[in-house]
C-alpha cells in the first residue's frame, strides 16, 4: 500500500478550501472543457492536473495497477463527483486523478467498493 494525496502533491495547502469541478467531471478537466474551483471562485485546475500527473508518475514508478481513492472527491471520485455548485448535488463521473489513471489503464476503486467487498465476504462466510 502506498498512500498518496493528489491535492497535496498538486501543492495545495493543508487545510485547503473545498473545491469542485465546474462544467463537467475529471475527464472534462483533462480535455480542457471543465475546471476546478474553490468555493470562493479560485481556479485550482492547474494544481489538480499537477497532482494527477504526479500520482500517475508514482504509480508507474511502483508498477501499481489499481488504486483505492475517496469517492466524490474532485481528484479521486470514481463514480460520482459534486456538480460544481457547492450545493451537495452529485453527478455521475470521476475526479481528475481517477480520469488520468484510468486513461493509463490503472483501475480505480473507491473506499465504498472496499466496504462492499468486505460485506460480501462476510455474507459468503455466513452461508
Amino acid at each position: 500500500m502506498l498512500p498518496v494525496c493528489p491535492e497535496q502533491l498538486g501543492e495545495l495547502p493543508i487545510p485547503r478550501p473545498p473545491a469542485e469541478i465546474t462544467g463537467g467531471n475529471g475527464q472534462d478537466v483533462l480535455d480542457g472543457r471543465a475546471c476546478v474551483k474553490t468555493k470562493t471562485g479560485q481556479d485550482v485546475t492547474a494544481n489538480f492536473l499537477l497532482g494527477a500527473r504526479k500520482v500517475l508518475a508514482v504509480a508507474r514508478n511502483h508498477k501499481i495497477t489499481c488504486a483505492i481513492f475517496k469517492e466524490r472527491s474532485p481528484s479521486c471520485g470514481s463514480r460520482y463527483v459534486y456538480d460544481g455548485t457547492f450545493s451537495g448535488k452529485l453527478i455521475k463521473g470521476c475526479g481528475v486523478t481517477t480520469a488520468l489513471l484510468r486513461k493509463n489503464d490503472i483501475e480505480v476503486f473507491s473506499e465504498e467498493d472496499l466496504l462492499a467487498f468486505r460485506d460480501l465476504r462476510e455474507l459468503i462466510k455466513l452461508k
